[in-house]
């Protein structure tokens, strides 16, 4: 009796190499998209994920989520800069083609919160104060509603090393009592919508009639139109979305003011 010690396969190597090809072209196909941005620079497969799971009508946990953005190799600063603010603008976005109600827009709004708070331990800048340290204070005047933006602009302040206060829908004679008391560097409004100009121009003139020194004062936040002519119209020194231009700014100023 004769054995055949011949390993048989089923199938030639051809039909071998073409049952693997489409796995193949799937893997790639996965990475492709995971890999794939928006104009801001951030991945959609990882923004989808973040916005699914802000709508979740399930729990949530701001540490786990962390915890899945960074298996994506996101950084914090990632986070804090641009997936939390381009998950915000996409639920925007949904509420205004009616994809989402008010409420679930409120509790996205409120689970990004608690996710940036996450990513901001441990990088929030906590050295002591020196007479270099620039005071910061983040302004939301009455009417403005965009929280979310005011706390992911003081988080890239502190970032930055600069001491930040922030005033959220407190009255004109507020905020211009905490700049009298506090005599911050800078102050950060952040406006919406042209409308909501009225107020921020009768702050902007209260505090400088109010101080000797009046601090850089400028304006932000999702305000569209012409930067030369809203700068005029509301009295500001700048007008800007990027933190860093206006501690910049007030940086070059302080220097050559020299010290007081």
């Amino acid at each position: 009796m004769t054995h055949d010690d011949t390993l048989s396969t089923t199938g030639s190597p051809s039909e071998g190499r073409s049952s693997v090809e489409p796995l193949a072209a799937q893997v790639i196909s996965v990475l492709c998209e995971q890999q794939t941005t928006n104009a801001a620079g951030v991945r959609l497969f990882a923004l989808d994920y973040l916005v699914r799971t802000v709508l979740s009508r399930g729990g949530f946990d701001a540490v786990l989520v962390l915890d899945e953005l960074r298996g994506y190799r996101l950084t914090p600063d990632a986070i804090i800069d641009l997936y939390i603010p381009q998950a915000a603008l996409r639920l925007g976005d949904m509420w205004l083609s009616s994809d989402i109600d008010f409420a679930e827009v409120t509790v996205g709004a409120l689970r990004l919160q608690a996710l940036l708070g996450e990513a901001s331990n441990g990088l929030i800048w906590i050295g002591q104060a020196s007479k270099s340290t620039l005071h910061a204070l983040v302004v939301v005047p009455e009417g403005e509603q965009h929280f979310l933006g005011s706390s992911v602009v003081a988080a890239q302040l502190r970032r930055s090393g600069c001491d930040v206060s922030l005033a959220i829908c407190e009255t004109q004679k507020q905020i211009v009592a905490r700049v009298v008391q506090n005599k911050p560097d800078m102050v950060l409004l952040s406006c919406a919508r042209l409308a909501g100009l009225k107020p921020i121009i009768a702050i902007v003139k209260k505090i400088r009639a109010s101080v000797d020194h009046a601090p850089v004062l400028a304006l932000g936040g999702p305000l569209r139109g012409n930067a030369a002519g809203i700068k005029e119209q509301a009295g500001v020194d700048l007008v800007t979305s990027i933190p860093a231009d206006v501690v910049k700014f007030c940086a070059k100023r302080k220097e050559a003011l020299g010290p007081k």
